[in-house]
């Protein structure tokens, strides 16, 4: 596994409330979470990032109004044939 290290402000974790090794955890599932989103992961694969399990990041995906299951238009008129 790949390990990246980052120059963050101290007051940064207290502004969050979280401790260093939270906030880690927090940026990642936020990543995936935007990713996801923005279409550019799938639901697995956005899991994998946050490092959690595709259930958990589906009610994480819940929690932060992100909808789980994501339609293009286009798709949806070709399944419905027309």
């Amino acid at each position: 596994m790949t390990q990246l290290a980052m120059d963050l402000p101290e007051d940064v974790f207290s502004a969050l409330r979280l401790a260093p090794r939270e906030f880690a955890s927090e940026m990642r599932i936020a990543a995936a979470v935007q990713w996801y989103g923005e279409q550019r992961v799938s639901q697995g694969k956005a899991a994998e990032i946050a490092g959690i399990s595709r259930i958990a990041f589906i009610d994480e995906l819940r929690r932060r109004h992100v909808p789980a299951i994501q339609v293009d238009i286009s798709e949806l008129d070709a399944e419905l044939g027309q």
